[in-house]
């Protein structure tokens, strides 16, 4: 993207997100895994040097989603609220990296529109959330404060 990666950031892991920009259906998505619930967000249509369109445009995805899986817009509005500050970082945890691999699996797909294919992605169970869907885990935490403070 661009930027220089800061070193040593200090976040909790449910506000943080795991990114990579990989091919499918031959166009370039940029797809987010969260790191504690391993929930997938995938966008398309930004370009190198687009950090401030990259932000927004996963903002608008990721509350569009989560209102299409019924999440309550108050709690999507105070997650939100946490996450205003955007930092590139370089990564280590390959337990979410591995997560993020099983999500880039196929690189072509027929869903007709990105939200039917988060809703297929995002009820994959995965072993490090002790064999929950995605889904069903971040809506979870959404409740819990901990989740919120930096660790």
């Amino acid at each position: 993207m661009k930027t220089t990666p800061v070193e040593d950031i200090n976040v909790a892991p449910f506000l943080s997100w795991h990114v990579n920009i990989y091919i499918l259906n031959k166009r370039k998505h940029i797809v987010f895994v969260n790191d504690l619930t391993r929930l997938a967000i995938i966008i398309d249509g930004i370009r190198t040097g687009q950090l401030e369109r990259l932000k927004d445009k996963f903002m608008l995805t990721f509350r569009e989603y989560l209102l299409r899986e019924g999440v309550n817009d108050t709690l999507i509005n105070r997650y939100l609220e946490y996450c205003t500050e955007v930092v590139i970082s370089k990564t280590n945890n390959r337990s979410v990296l591995g997560t993020m691999k099983e999500v880039t699996w196929f690189t072509e797909d027929d869903f007709y529109d990105n939200f039917e294919r988060l809703k297929w992605l995002n009820r994959m169970i995965h072993k490090p959330i002790d064999y929950m869907e995605p889904i069903n885990y971040f809506k979870e935490s959404l409740w819990d404060p901990k989740n919120y403070n930096i660790v």
